[in-house]
Parts: structure tokens; C-alpha cells; sequence
């Protein structure tokens, strides 16, 4: 049986989590409304993902006789000043998220529940990849200042980072 504390905490969670999605949702339809494709794009595939993260702990709250809630969620941003702009909020949400997952992690540890501790390792380890991922778009950002022949490039890579992944060939 999940620890209340720890259930509480995971709602929690899953509210972050889905709140990521509209976020990322409203920054995907502002870059598509100011001429982003590629970061559009790139955006909508993070969405999805939030979702699935979402889902993900859902499904692991019930499975651990708990109950999983949705709550309320806060109406996200929807006006940018830029493309970098866009994804330095990027990068502030990730960290905020990261904090969030560690601070649950902690809570686990503390109330002795390892198995959601060591659940929540794959949290940890895609945070991480998040981080290193904005932090690398930024830093191409921050090379191309203001050229806009370098901000296009930019969008075209991330148009290739949110493409969906090729299936498999048959062998």
C-alpha cells in the first residue's frame, strides 16, 4: 500500500506534469503563430511527452492501491518576446520540475518507501536529458544572437529533433 504522504506528493506530480504539457502546448502554438515550425514542432512532441510522463505516474500511484487525481490547472503563458525567450522559460520549467522529482524523491526516501525511490530513478535520469537538451539549444541560441539566417538553422534542428521516430525496417 502507497505511503499517504507519498500519494499526496505523487498527485502532486501528476498535476506538474500535465500543468508541463499545456505549457509546452502554448509555447508550441505561439511558435507556430510566429513563424517557428521546426520549434513548434519540437514543442508538441514535449507536450505528448509530459503527457506520457503524466500517465506514467497515473498508472503507478493506482497500481500501488492509491488513487490518482486530477486537480486544477493554472492557465500557462502564451505571450513570448522571442524564440531564445521561449526556451529560456524552457529551461526555467525543467528546473523547477527537477526540483520537484527531488524533493518526491527525498519524501520517498524519508518515509522509507523504496520502491517509489527507486521509480522515481527514471524521473531523475529523463531530467537530466531535459536540462542537457535545453541547456544545447541555448547555447546555439546565445552563438546566433540576432542572426536571423542562425535562428532559422536553429528551427530547422529542431523541427529534426521533433520529428516522430522512423519505424523500424523489416529484416
Amino acid at each position: 500500500m502507497l505511503n499517504k504522504k507519498v500519494e499526496e506528493a505523487l498527485n502532486e506530480q501528476i498535476k506538474l506534469e500535465e500543468e508541463s504539457s499545456r505549457v509546452y502546448m502554448a509555447m508550441a502554438s505561439w511558435c507556430e503563430s510566429n513563424g517557428f515550425p521546426g520549434a513548434a514542432q519540437f514543442l508538441y512532441k514535449h507536450s505528448d511527452e509530459e503527457r506520457m510522463h503524466q500517465t506514467k505516474l497515473i498508472h503507478y500511484v493506482n497500481d500501488r492501491g492509491g488513487h490518482a487525481v486530477l486537480n486544477s490547472l493554472a492557465e500557462p503563458g502564451n505571450v513570448y518576446k522571442s524564440l531564445k525567450d521561449v526556451f529560456e522559460q524552457v529551461l526555467h520549467h525543467e528546473l523547477h520540475v527537477t526540483a520537484s522529482i527531488n524533493a518526491l524523491y527525498h519524501l520517498a526516501t524519508q518515509e522509507k518507501d523504496y520502491t517509489t525511490g527507486q521509480f522515481l530513478q527514471w524521473y531523475i535520469m529523463e531530467q537530466i536529458e531535459e536540462e542537457s537538451l535545453v541547456n544545447g539549444i541555448l547555447d546555439k541560441m546565445n552563438l546566433a544572437g540576432d542572426n536571423k539566417g542562425g535562428i532559422f538553422f536553429i528551427d530547422k534542428e529542431l523541427a529534426a529533433l521533433g520529428a516522430p521516430a522512423a519505424a523500424p525496417k523489416a529484416t
